[in-house]
């Protein structure tokens, strides 16, 4: 995974559209593309195998699929499809998703989910990077072989506090956040990874941050625009926590202020979006993947402003 690289969160009304964004991002030059699933959303997986058809170069990528509906042996089935349609251009990122979505949308317990996705992660990496996987752990039973080699896929996951991240330094091919400051990836996010991989005798493995970003002058239009589109993370139990202790106690009470829309969202003109993503790869951030914010009097034409940005950046700053 190149130091440097950008990707964006591609999202649409349905399948086709979501395809189609996804070869506009390779022709514009963006190396990657994540995909997220949730609800009753087009699934990731099965949108990145129709993407891998008509897609030669980018990276495919989910941020993230939850695992509780989903066994691993079923993940990993569906994942050695696009690792054959994609050859070496397949990233799996999974998590527990939150309590809200996993009861009161599908009617499943969300019990223990770091045990949950540590058992998940050890199924995912025993198949698709060595072949076999043999776990009974946290409600989860898993016992199958590949029938050829492993892919060697890169596995992922979610992480949003201090244990998830230990949990992916120790276990995953990275950790993926979203909607983090940059001020606690610096003084949580990174130091706790760090510290999960050390306890596991290994190196750590790169944090993929998941940030909004508006390329737009118009503050006050930015603002706006993530109060209305953002507000549902506020009403969860983990998000509101995470920006209370990142220094902003004002999201426990469900709403976004100016502060913390300005802390999480890169805004502004070319320039200053520009730095702020290069401080983000200076604090140790590997890659960064963009969810453009449509803001504005014309939103489509600001997200299609923010892509095209984002494919010069991307151009400058991932390695030749």
């Amino acid at each position: 995974m190149a130091s440097g690289t950008i990707g964006v969160h591609v999202v649409a009304p349905d399948a086709a559209r979501i395809v189609d964004g996804i070869v506009h991002a390779e022709e514009l030059g963006i190396p990657a593309v994540w995909l997220t699933t949730g609800g009753t959303a087009p699934d990731g997986l099965t949108v990145l195998a129709a993407a891998a058809m008509r897609t030669s170069r980018v990276l495919l990528g989910t941020s993230i699929i939850p695992t509780f509906p989903r066994h691993p042996i079923v993940t990993a089935q569906q994942s050695l499809a696009l690792a054959a349609l994609a050859p070496g251009r397949f990233r799996l990122g999974v998590g527990p998703s939150h309590k809200p979505a996993m009861e009161g949308v599908f009617g499943i317990p969300f019990r223990r989910p770091l045990a949950h996705l540590r058992a998940y992660l050890r199924v995912l990496k025993g198949l698709l990077q060595e072949g076999a996987a043999d776990v009974e752990e946290a409600g989860i039973v898993a016992h199958a072989r590949l029938a050829g080699p492993p892919p060697g896929i890169p596995v992922m996951a979610s992480a949003l506090q201090r244990r998830s991240f230990e949990l992916c330094g120790e276990l995953a091919d990275g950790a993926i956040t979203w909607i983090c400051p940059a001020s606690y990836v610096r003084d949580v996010a990174l130091p706790a990874l760090r510290a999960g991989a050390e306890r596991a005798g290994r190196p750590a493995p790169p944090l993929i941050m998941h940030v909004p970003v508006c390329v737009l002058e118009d503050a006050a239009a930015v603002r706006e625009a993530v109060r209305r589109t953002y507000a549902g993370y506020l009403r969860t139990i983990s998000y509101p926590a995470m920006l209370a202790s990142a220094g902003f106690p004002e999201a426990r009470e469900g709403q976004w202020s100016d502060a913390m829309v300005d802390a999480v969202v890169l805004h502004g003109g070319e320039d200053t979006v520009a730095a702020r993503l290069r401080a983000l790869f200076d604090l140790g951030v590997a890659e960064v993947i963009v969810s453009p914010v449509a803001a504005g009097a014309e939103p489509a034409a600001t997200v299609e402003r923010t892509l095209r940005f984002l494919a010069d950046v991307a151009r400058a700053t991932s390695p030749a």
